[in-house]
């Protein structure tokens, strides 16, 4: 997949370096003499981890030990190397530890909380660095040497302090995403029963799950007899009494089709059960999809990366995956940090003088980063005008559709950069007709049925994150709602109307108090 054009002009290439900038340690080593400074190398498992403390040089300072991963295990582990180091004069000390899913996290933490400075290394560069010294030989000892050499030469990274409300956002993202996987799962099966019971019902009908109507009858009637038996009159009124908007067309879709349908596969009733018993579990997993959603929206508020609401195509579901994702964007000095760490750049081989600079994308990424910046990038082709017609351009252009969704990713990274880096509403053409942040946020809020009190304190948390010169724009469509709300007479109570006055107040926009009924106007 060619990813950039040979006409343009390439970058600047990047300055060549032996060692990672957060695994760099040889300034250290310098300071204090290469004698006197040690590695502690935990390879982790999931009860129990193996230690080794040797030198900068590889002296073995502490045997290869089983260390329990409790309590008593770590202070045991703690007071040998201290021992070891005051026996042995060491004066500096990193730990590096072996990332295993979650199970390093309680000796990361043990060492952190003990004052030591824990480094981490991928597994993958523990083989990398195992390989040359003991092909065919894999053990936790082998992998401790491993590490100790990949640490010594830069690749013991430091990793930044996790940021609360980053971590909240990425647990709740990544199990929603599980939940969806694990829904459109259940739907297919359901699929394949319902083919069974009422074949070729789904065909008839279209999409069978985006309407209430077509999922009732299959629920209820479930065989092609009991709804020609009901008829167009009575399957209208049965709808109609489940409480359900009643569609004429959909239900003589539905009679048509009973009246021509194919004999159903026995046993009928046992497909007809399963389809039941699964449509329960994925009714259940979208009510937990819809409260996970409704959850993301509090803890986005307290990020900039709200700010990306403003762009046409970026809802909060999909902002607050990308800040789950990407964390602090603090971390980033500029915007190729970003599609560097989610691998949006072409791979490379080269070897004299062949040089194929333009490979499919790299294979090794933060792929969860990648999977959120990719799906922004396809609902900005799907629904923002600017990236709608560069896509087609492109597309016009012979361009691939994957090398458009990179393109797209690409921008988006840009923009987004200075959007959150800079805490402002960018003017670019693809914000030109944009989103208003706080009227997105109380509409999403409404769809999942918020609670008051906490839509309040998240529209006040987005204040707080919008740049002053937005205030004035972003209070238009809160103050024509608040209008629309108090013009409404006997329908009950609308928290909406009692929480606007507030926002507009922290916008710093004047309200005029709207004339009761018969009283005159001050200004004639």
């Amino acid at each position: 997949m060619a990813l950039n054009s040979p006409s343009k002009k390439r970058r600047k290439a990047q300055p060549h370096a032996l060692h990672k900038p957060r695994g760099v340690i040889h300034p250290r080593v310098q300071a204090v003499g290469p004698e006197h400074f040690a590695v502690v190398c935990v390879d982790c498992a999931k009860a129990r981890s193996r230690i080794l403390f040797a030198d900068f040089y590889g002296r073995v300072l502490l045997e290869p030990t089983t260390v329990e991963h409790n309590r008593s295990g770590f202070d045991t582990a703690l007071k040998s190397i201290r021992d070891a180091m005051a026996r042995h004069r060491i004066q500096d000390v990193i730990v590096v530890v072996e990332r295993t899913g979650r199970y390093h996290g309680p000796v990361q933490r043990a060492f952190r909380q003990a004052g030591f400075e824990v480094r981490i290394v991928h597994p993958y560069t523990t083989k990398q660095y195992r390989l040359p010294a003991d092909p065919g030989n894999k053990t936790d000892d082998t992998d401790l040497s491993a590490i100790h050499r990949a640490a010594v030469n830069g690749f013991g990274l430091l990793e930044p302090e996790p940021d609360p409300v980053s971590v909240q956002l990425q647990l709740l993202a990544r199990h929603r995403r599980d939940l969806v996987r694990q829904r459109v799962v259940l739907q297919q099966r359901m699929l394949e029963h319902l083919q069974s019971f009422m074949p070729d019902y789904s065909s008839c009908v279209g999409d069978v799950f985006g309407s209430p109507t077509v999922l009732w009858v299959a629920r209820n009637l479930g065989s092609a007899a009991a709804i020609v038996e009901a008829d167009l009159a009575g399957l209208s009124q049965q709808v109609r009494q489940a409480g359900l908007k009643v569609y004429p067309s959909t239900l003589e879709k539905i009679v048509a089709w009973a009246r021509s349908a194919a004999p159903a596969e026995p046993p009928v009733s046992l497909h007809h059960r399963i389809f039941l018993e699964l449509d329960a579990d994925q009714l259940q997993k979208a009510r937990n999809i819809a409260a996970i959603e409704s959850d993301l929206a509090g803890p986005l508020t307290q990020t900039p990366y709200v700010l990306l609401l403003g762009l046409v195509g970026i809802n909060v579901v999909s902002a607050a995956e990308l800040a789950g994702e990407m964390g602090p964007i603090e971390r980033y000095p500029n915007a190729r940090a970003i599609t560097g760490r989610a691998g949006l750049f072409p791979s490379r081989y080269q070897s004299d003088q062949v040089d194929r600079r333009d490979g499919a994308l790299v294979r090794h990424a933060n792929h969860d980063l990648r999977h959120a910046i990719m799906m922004i990038a396809d609902n900005l082709i799907k629904c923002n005008d600017y990236f709608k017609i560069l896509a087609a351009g492109w597309r016009l252009n012979g361009k691939d559709a994957r090398d458009i969704r990179v393109r797209v990713a690409g921008r988006f990274c840009r923009i987004g950069y200075q959007m959150v880096a800079g805490r402002m509403t960018f003017q670019h053409p693809c914000a030109r007709r944009g989103d208003y942040i706080l009227d997105k946020l109380i509409r999403f809020s409404l769809e999942h049925s918020t609670a008051p009190d906490q839509l309040a304190r998240d529209l006040d948390a987005a204040v707080a994150r919008l740049p002053r010169a937005a205030h004035r724009e972003e209070a238009v469509p809160l103050a024509e709602e608040l209008a629309r709300l108090q013009k409404r007479r006997g329908t009950g109570p609308h928290p909406l109307a009692t929480i606007l006055p507030a926002v507009l107040a922290k916008l710093e926009v004047n309200l005029v108090r709207s004339l009761e009924s018969g009283e005159a106007d001050p200004t004639e």
